[in-house]
């Protein structure tokens, strides 16, 4: 068949599409379309949230928009696996929690290996957690609460979201430390422990800063101290178990920004160096201080070396407490 002048010309300019997208791309030409995160948590959670006020900042950074794209189920794996099924042109990312570092541990016939699929682009956000108690429970302090539970054991009762969650295990690393052993009760998310506690129907409780301010505000709770290394801006009075007698205790909630292996470096180096800017704006800072949560930004290099020392903490926490999802 012969090829008249038209198609041929159609023909070359559809193989030379991917060639010359490459040849931009090795060329600094990113990103020249929007960009789009799945989070595999619901809208309006903490992490959505932190995504989405980084987010904002970035795409004017950028010159492009970032869509967020709300995936849940599966304990976030529906939404790593949609990455990994999209195109690794530098233009789909995932924003993830500890699920990268507990479902190796807690999942069997994952459908793909964490270790090697994904990439680490920076972590956006740490929430501190935070040990508090109902109003009428008799400490004032992590010392007095200590004291308790080793009078009552498996008496006092303590809620945590979810089942296996940072929260979980930043109880199972007390526990141990402290020789203690409390009654726990696993929720769903901060906000139903938060509710339960203001009912007067849990002791205490161990979740986020942002969770913790509703029963706090509402005199139904008292802060006796907090997981992360530092105090965060949003409770500066209130001692950190590290300084309460668990020094080098560090354990929080926190989102990172993932890519799926073989996506192009510029893409990867310029989106975290975007959200190291952006994590400090003020407006980002203005919006997230507030809700207790710390923005970090931080390079790919030091997120792996950070995620290198939290997934062997992690493991050792989950077989030794012998901790599962339900």
């Amino acid at each position: 068949m012969t090829m008249t002048p038209t198609r041929r010309t159609l023909l070359a300019a559809a193989l030379a599409t991917p060639a010359l997208a490459r040849s931009a791309l090795a060329q600094g030409a990113w990103p020249t379309r929007p960009i789009r995160w799945i989070v595999p948590f619901g809208a309006g959670g903490a992490a959505d949230t932190a995504a989405r006020s980084i987010a904002a900042t970035m795409q004017d950074l950028l010159g492009q928009n970032i869509v967020i794209e709300n995936r849940t189920g599966g304990n976030a794996v529906i939404a790593a696996n949609a990455l990994l099924q999209a195109p690794r042109d530098g233009y789909t990312f995932l924003i993830d929690a500890a699920n990268q570092l507990t479902n190796p541990a807690l999942m069997r016939d994952l459908p793909f290996d964490y270790a090697t699929a994904f990439i680490p682009v920076t972590q956006i956000s740490a929430f501190p957690q935070v040990i508090a108690v109902k109003t009428d429970f008799p400490a004032q302090d992590i010392a007095g609460f200590v004291a308790q539970a080793k009078a009552r054991p498996n008496t006092i009762t303590i809620g945590t979201p979810p089942a296996a969650g940072m929260a979980h295990l930043a109880l199972a690393s007390f526990e141990k430390r402290a020789g203690i052993k409390l009654v726990h009760a696993a929720y769903r998310g901060g906000a139903d422990a938060a509710r339960d506690i203001m009912a007067g129907s849990v002791d205490s409780v161990l979740i986020t800063t942002s969770s913790i301010r509703p029963p706090v505000v509402s005199g139904k709770a008292r802060v006796l101290a907090v997981t992360s290394l530092e105090r965060p801006p949003s409770l500066p009075d209130v001692p950190t178990l590290a300084q309460s007698g668990f020094p080098g205790f560090d354990l929080n909630d926190w989102n990172g920004l993932f890519a799926a292996e073989g996506t192009p470096r510029i893409a990867i180096d310029r989106i975290a160096a975007a959200a190291a800017t952006a994590a400090k704006a003020p407006a980002v800072r203005a919006r997230m201080d507030p809700a207790g949560a710390i923005m970090i930004g931080n390079s790919p290099a030091a997120f792996g070396e950070w995620l290198a020392g939290q997934r062997s903490q992690v493991l050792d926490l989950i077989r030794e407490a012998n901790i599962t999802l339900g």
